[in-house]
């Protein structure tokens, strides 16, 4: 069934959309840090490669990074210089920016992260993409952009259910554009993203501009997950 043909009430009733800043405690830092400082390391078996999982090794030197050089506050106020917001769709916490172009006929586009990706990845085009002009591009180009976090993934929060496939996901994105007024936009995303991307295109052809996808994945028995 095509979701314009979904009556307007329940799972979508609830429309509020909240603004949202991101403001980690101190206390949360340090105790990640405490915790990484404690960690009682197990045994490994010597150059395995991966072929029984993580090496040590390799483990050692990301938990030393989280430690010792990762600079949380750094990527929040970086992401912090974008309009956040959250909503509810079909029970789940949606948090996403969107970030408007100065451009009034920019095109609304959804872009979507893929597993175990964030919506940091793209911090770097979000102004080019917007504000082409401004990076000697040309001004009718534009976005509007719209780059949610996936169900259980940042500060979308855990999902509380089962169920949260690709087409549901597709779902919600189709609502999440419909609240924010746009009713004819496109989509791109990568790996996850991608295929949250593809089936927005078939659930809502007669809204989707294009889809563009990147890192494709292919599945033998023609199932996604």
């Amino acid at each position: 069934m095509n979701i314009t043909n979904i009556p307007n009430t329940a799972p979508f009733s609830e429309t509020t959309i909240t603004p949202f800043h991101i403001e980690i405690p101190d206390s949360d830092l340090i105790d990640l840090k405490e915790r990484l400082a404690r960690t009682r390391w197990p045994d490994d078996l010597e150059d395995n490669h991966w072929d029984y999982g993580t090496p040590l090794s390799y483990l050692k030197k990301l938990s030393t990074y989280w430690k010792n050089s990762y600079d949380w506050r750094k990527y929040e106020a970086m992401l912090n210089e974008f309009p956040q917001f959250t909503t509810t769709i079909d029970g789940q916490n949606i948090h996403f920016l969107h970030v408007r172009s100065p451009e009034p006929d920019a095109l609304p586009l959804i872009v979507t992260h893929g597993w175990p990706g964030s919506i940091i990845e793209f911090i770097h085009m979000i102004e080019p993409l917007t504000n082409p002009g401004k990076y000697g591009g040309n001004p009718s180009d534009a976005f509007h952009l719209v780059i949610p976090s996936l169900p259980g993934f940042g500060f979308s929060g855990h999902t509380t259910e089962r169920g949260w496939n690709i087409e549901r996901v597709a779902r919600a994105w189709d609502e999440l554009m419909r609240r924010l007024g746009y009713e004819r936009y496109g989509t791109q995303g990568g790996d996850t993203g991608c295929l949250v991307s593809a089936e927005l295109g078939r659930i809502a052809a007669e809204r989707i501009i294009g889809v563009h996808c990147n890192g494709l994945s292919v599945f033998p028995t023609g199932e996604s997950c």
